[in-house]
C-alpha cells in the first residue's frame, strides 16, 4: 500500500479504513483499490505549520522540516531555496 505524500488529518480515514480492509482480507494482496480524497495539503497549512515547527503539544515532530521565513518575493524564495538545497549540503 502507499499513501501520498501529503496526508491532512481529514485524509488519513479514509486511508486508515483502506489499510483496515486489507488487513482483515476483505482487500485482497493483489486487489488494486483507489481512495478517492478531496481533501487537499493546502487547505490545512495551520496545522502543517504546526507540525513542522514543533508547536503541537503533546507530540515529537520526527520528521519536521523548520518553517524558513522569506521576504515576500521571488528573489528571496528563490535564495532560501539554493540556500538549502545547494549540491555541497548533499
Amino acid at each position: 500500500m502507499t499513501a501520498p505524500s501529503s496526508c491532512p488529518p481529514r485524509t488519513a480515514s479514509p486511508h486508515t479504513r483502506t489499510h483496515t480492509l486489507r488487513e482483515r482480507g476483505v482487500i485482497a494482496p493483489d486487489d488494486c483499490t483507489v481512495v478517492v480524497s478531496t481533501a487537499h495539503g493546502l487547505k490545512f497549512t495551520q496545522s502543517k505549520t504546526a507540525y513542522h515547527a514543533s508547536e503541537i503539544p503533546g507530540t515529537t515532530s520526527h520528521y519536521a522540516n523548520a518553517p524558513v521565513k522569506v521576504k515576500d518575493n521571488l528573489g528571496s524564495v528563490m535564495d532560501a531555496l539554493k540556500s538549502k538545497f545547494s549540491a555541497d549540503k548533499f
